[in-house]
């Protein structure tokens, strides 16, 4: 039992990272990306290819993927992303779903349509025992939920507490007000959108390892970032980490218990929780 709440945590952990850079521009960008995922995917496949063609240290892939991938978001955003911000919300959706879609056949086509997965350094390998099993802890899972607690709590110092997230909460709020006070709006959103995607390029580096890698990662998980965002809420970082945490425990417990029913444990969750608070567990007032 202990194992498998583990486990879980650390999954809800993994899927906190992926989805919290959707979550920054939906709820504070108020832009839908659902190519977000590609991101991710981009990330895992920098890993990959660092690692197995490169002689890259694993260490070394993690600041590696949310720099580049981070780089090739502001990029996009610059040349792609800016013009559809004042396009409605089924424009975004058609755009980005279709930059997901280009993206599943462009790396299908490069790469091949075979899972890509890599070799963990032997520290990260190992698995410790507590209480004769009671308690079984893989060592990278540790890593991976160490890790996603140190960027939870970063993002939230950075966005409470620093000039820039009160820059973005302005510019997300008003954003004539807050041009007409000198904040740069557009470098503001390219920042963030960088940070966003930079963010999915590192989940997508450490769930390499755990969710495999093919060219259908956008589409095959896509529906859990937006459980994530829509059960967490867009306007805080608490609220997806919560729901991330639940969405993974669940999944994993009920796959575990229930094997036959796979994933609807999940979808059961996200409705009792959106019938109980419909605008997500935790909403910014102000907000949009």
């Amino acid at each position: 039992m202990l194992t498998i709440l583990f486990d879980g945590i650390a999954y809800g952990m993994l899927l906190f990272v992926l989805a919290v850079g959707l979550a920054v521009t939906m709820g504070l960008m108020n832009f839908i990306n659902l190519a977000h995922g590609a991101f991710a995917m981009a990330g895992g496949y920098l890993t990959v290819f660092a690692m197995q063609k490169l002689g890259v240290p694993f260490l070394l892939c993690l600041p590696l993927s949310f720099i580049v991938v981070g780089a090739v978001g502001a990029l996009l955003e610059r040349t792609l992303y800016r013009p559809m911000y004042g396009k409605t919300h089924l424009d975004q959706v058609m755009f980005s779903i279709g930059l997901a879609f280009m993206a599943v056949a462009s790396v299908d086509f490069i790469v091949g349509s075979s899972q890509q997965n890599i070799v963990l350094p032997d520290w990260l390998r190992g698995r410790t025992e507590i209480g004769d099993g009671v308690l079984g802890m893989g060592h990278y899972r540790i890593f991976v939920i160490a890790v996603c607690v140190l960027l939870a709590v970063a993002l939230q110092l950075i966005l409470s507490r620093t000039r820039f997230g009160s820059r973005l909460r302005a510019a997300v709020d008003d954003p004539r007000v807050a041009s007409g006070m000198g904040i740069n709006v557009n470098k503001v959103f390219l920042l963030t959108f960088a940070v966003g995607s930079g963010l999915a390029g590192l989940g997508g580096a450490l769930g390499a390892e755990i969710l495999g890698m093919t060219p259908v990662f956008p589409l095959k998980y896509m529906i859990y970032f937006l459980i994530v965002v829509a059960v967490g809420g867009t306007t805080s970082i608490t609220g997806p980490l919560l729901a991330a945490l639940l969405l993974g425990i669940a999944d994993v417990a009920g796959k575990y218990y229930i094997p036959k029913m796979g994933a609807f444990t999940v979808y059961l969750l996200m409705i009792i929780i959106l019938m109980w608070r419909p605008q997500g567990l935790f909403t910014r007032k102000g907000g949009r």
